[in-house]
């Protein structure tokens, strides 16, 4: 069985007037201490969703990075976290 866990990430948003936060940018950080940025292309669908996956609650953000499809999530507190496999899981 494939475990997950929340990682949670530096992501640069704009806050628009209607109250709405988009993000445009995350931070990755690799194994080896560096920081790599990428930038969303697109916000398919936004809604408030259980993080199936990690757990944890808040907005889901169905984004575009690099043309693949991923999940970023927005907790009540305003930290932003992905799920990501742990190491050794199929």
């Amino acid at each position: 069985m494939e475990r997950y866990e929340r990682r949670y990430l530096q992501v640069d948003a704009e806050f628009l007037p209607d109250g709405k936060v988009l993000p445009k940018t995350l931070y990755w950080e690799s194994e080896d201490g560096t920081v790599l940025p990428f930038s969303i292309d697109r916000i398919l669908d936004i809604e408030r969703a259980a993080c199936l996956k990690a757990g944890g609650f808040g907005l889901r953000y169905r984004c575009l990075i690099r043309g693949r499809r991923r999940e970023l999530f927005l907790q009540e507190n305003n930290r932003w976290f992905v799920a990501v496999k742990l190491p050794g899981d199929r």
